[in-house]
């Protein structure tokens, strides 16, 4: 099918943006130039693509699937012309990050600060995602690499992981409300007794410590799931629970303390993650060296 790639590009910027006139500012040409493409686009697809109604543009189930194959495309045009616009000593491009916020906050923020010394032209991008959502970044060429919790179940063979860093997940509490967990080991049954605050399902943590509970034929149900580590700590602060956090992320226990289990914990690793079958660009080259 002879379709012309400006086309996609057009249909990419309003199913992305969901919106005619914020595509046509992006794409420095007029309402009606989109919209007359988009037409052109459904007549030689024969498929509407956008339900359109005076308030707002919506997607079709149609138009979703093909957004999920031209938004990688496009993203992977954007960076073969990134790469060829990159200067071999790194004067200029473009370092495109994935990364949760308790990773970036906790652990890549040092690295950042030195990466960017070493190379102020370089424009660096951080993407703040879950460790899972992190992989479809990725897959779609939106983010050059990931640094992710590993394993990570979502992340395909095809992405090559980098170690960078092992971890230790840890249970804490509160000294004030819990003193009876205080100097002594108890098991995963017996935690289970306590209120259990931890990131909601959707994490790779939470995946992780399920596993865990199910390989000692225990059910885990959670009292609180959250999305920020920094609030479970908040709240096992505040006495509502025994809080489930890795270890790099508690620079200051303050009133909390680590709950000693006896069953061994397994170690976590922190790896950076890209695409292996794309050339990785110079600055995410830099970027990966600096780990070493």
């Amino acid at each position: 099918m002879d379709i012309n790639y400006e086309l996609y590009k057009v249909f990419y910027h309003v199913a992305v943006s969901l919106s005619f006139s914020e595509a046509s500012k992006q794409l420095f040409i007029s309402q009606s130039a989109v919209s007359q493409s988009v037409k052109v686009l459904e007549k030689k697809l024969g498929i509407t693509l956008f339900i359109r109604s005076t308030k707002r543009v919506q997607l079709t189930p149609e138009g979703e699937i093909l957004l999920r194959y031209v938004e990688p495309a496009i993203n992977l045009i954007k960076r073969g012309e990134a790469q060829l616009m990159e200067s071999s000593t790194l004067g200029g491009g473009q370092l495109r990050i994935g990364a949760s916020d308790t990773i970036c906050r906790y652990f890549l923020v040092p690295y950042l600060n030195q990466f960017h010394k070493e190379y102020p032209n370089v424009h660096i991008k951080v993407t703040n995602q879950t460790s899972t959502k992190c992989v479809d970044l990725l897959e779609s060429g939106q983010v050059d690499l990931i640094v992710t919790n590993y394993p990570n179940s979502h992340l395909p063979e095809r992405m090559k992981s980098i170690p960078i860093h092992t971890f230790q997940d840890v249970f804490i509490a509160s000294r004030e409300y819990y003193p009876e967990l205080m100097d002594k080991a108890i098991s995963l049954k017996e935690l289970l007794n306590h209120p259990i605050l931890m990131l909601d399902r959707k994490s790779t943590t939470s995946e992780f410590l399920h596993q865990l509970f199910q390989q000692h034929q225990l059910d885990l149900v959670p009292e609180i799931e959250l999305g920020s580590n920094d609030l479970l700590i908040d709240l096992a602060n505040i006495g509502l629970g025994v809080a489930f956090v890795p270890d790099y992320c508690l620079t200051s226990t303050g009133t909390l303390f680590q709950v000693h289990i006896t069953e061994p914990l397994p170690t976590r690793e922190l790896v950076i993650a890209h695409n292996a079958h794309l050339p990785v660009p110079q600055a995410a080259k830099a970027f990966i060296q600096s780990f070493s």
